[in-house]
């Protein structure tokens, strides 16, 4: 039987919450349906590990951190003139692991970009609650996620099977995050970039 549960938001962010519906014995067969019913519509947002399945409709205060988050990380990609590809919220499912998720930003970075699944993940945790996304993504076999959370990215790399905190990217191993978190405040996404990609130039003329 499938029951429903709504995660109440955090007071804190509570005018500003992404909402979350949960549903509890939901089949392979049915996450997958509606997976398909829903198409090419953005939202919601569908994330399934062992019969649970959480359905989210992100903030436009989500939208906005996880777009700066990607545009910064690309605005460092060409600095460095590093290839890579975006691939936004590719949907990683695996049947056999019973997982599946939505990245808010995902990438293949360097020369092999032919793998079913991204270099990075990353992902904003812009209201508390719902799955356990690094659960999913160690079943599904991403190589390292970063979470925002309250004005901070921490970096998780697959080892094992397991994630394992780090203190700086595998990926992106020169990555300054702090540095580039900084800029996530900015008046505009325009400034954010610009203000960022001047920075990266003025430290790589030293």
């Amino acid at each position: 039987m499938v029951t429903a549960r709504v995660l109440p938001p955090s007071e804190d962010v509570l005018a500003v919450a992404d909402q979350r519906v949960t549903l509890t014995g939901v089949s392979w067969s049915l996450y997958a349906q509606l997976d398909a019913a829903r198409g090419d519509k953005a939202v919601p947002r569908l994330s399934y590990l062992e019969g649970t399945l959480e359905l989210m409709s992100p903030s436009p205060h989500h939208e906005r951190t996880k777009s700066r988050i990607g545009r910064l990380v690309e605005a460092y990609l060409l600095h460095h003139d590093i290839t890579f590809e975006a691939v936004g919220s590719w949907t990683l499912q695996r049947e056999d692991q019973e997982a599946g998720a939505e990245p808010d930003e995902c990438y293949l970075i360097g020369e092999d970009r032919s793998g079913d699944r991204p270099h990075l993940a990353i992902e904003v945790n812009w209201t508390s609650g719902g799955l356990n996304k690094l659960a999913i993504y160690a079943r599904l076999g991403v190589g390292e996620v970063w979470i925002w959370q309250r004005g901070v990215i921490t970096v998780h790399c697959l080892v094992d099977g397991a994630y394992q905190p780090r203190e700086t990217s595998e990926v992106l191993p020169d990555i300054d995050l702090p540095r580039l978190v900084r800029h996530l405040d900015a008046d505009s996404a325009s400034d954010a970039i610009k203000a960022y990609r001047d920075e990266l130039a003025s430290a790589s003329s030293r």
